[in-house]
């Protein structure tokens, strides 16, 4: 059984025991979330219904709050002298699935 999950603007696909890095969520390690499902499989069975999945829960436990590998932007114009450099870090979520109930 697997589920289709949004959170931070994109989606996930995860199934139980596993674990995904999302964009940073409220709470410290060990704490519990619960994602929206916008699809779950069950073997032939699928839930793809508003109804039917409004009933359906996605939860999860918070492992640890990381960041994302360093991006180097660099802006350069030729011939004026111009140039900036900027980079950045994602801060990102790491959390365990531990339950899909229909």
């Amino acid at each position: 059984m697997y589920a289709i999950v949004k959170t931070g603007g994109k989606q996930y696909k995860v199934a139980v025991g596993d674990i995904v890095q999302v964009e940073k969520l409220d709470g410290g390690p060990g704490a519990e979330v619960s994602f929206p499902a916008l699809l779950v499989v069950d073997g032939s069975d699928v839930i793809a219904d508003a109804d039917a999945l409004g009933k359906v829960s996605v939860t999860a436990e918070v492992v640890e709050h990381t960041k994302g590998p360093k991006i180097r932007i660099h802006k350069f114009k030729n011939k004026t002298g111009y140039h900036k450099r900027q980079g950045h870090r994602q801060k990102l979520t790491r959390v365990k699935v531990t339950g899909i109930t229909k």
